[in-house]
């Protein structure tokens, strides 16, 4: 019986390899841009749409990554001044009604980067209101993981 035993023991012990080329870590990273200000055409009313007022963006963009960056290729890492253009090609390119669907088209772009999974962005107006020093939105937005 001891015998018995001892070939159990020996046939529910799982040997575990480590793979030297797959990374023990993963990494949760963050870009930060804080007040990009730009001087735009943005508003659903007559007086927006003539006159450019200035409009101030904070992101936060989190990525999650299996490598650590590597410090000669810039496609190792979310490019924050990718992300400044592509928010100043967007707003170049078309005019919006609304902030809301300003960040819909943010997020449409960003999104297509698969390592990205959740943003938080932050556009406000800063000239619109008399009596405030700005007015806006701040919409976070993940990617769900489960429809993948």
């Amino acid at each position: 019986m001891p015998q018995e035993l001892n070939n159990m023991r020996k046939n529910n012990l799982k040997v575990i390899k480590i793979n030297k080329t797959k990374s023990l870590f993963n990494y949760e990273k963050k870009v930060l841009i804080k007040e990009l200000v730009l001087g735009l055409k943005l508003g659903y009313f007559d007086f927006e749409k003539e006159r450019s007022q200035k409009v101030k963006f904070n992101l936060e963009v989190n990525y999650q990554d299996k490598q650590p960056s590597n410090d000669k290729d810039i496609k190792s890492i979310v490019n924050y001044a990718k992300i400044v253009r592509l928010i100043k090609k967007l707003v170049k390119n078309k005019h919006y009604n609304f902030l809301e669907t300003l960040a819909e088209d943010v997020f449409d772009e960003l999104f297509k980067d698969k390592r990205i999974d959740k943003i938080t962005l932050q556009i406000e107006k800063l000239e619109i209101m008399r009596d405030c020093s700005s007015v806006g939105i701040q919409i976070s937005k993940k990617r769900r993981h489960d429809q993948l």
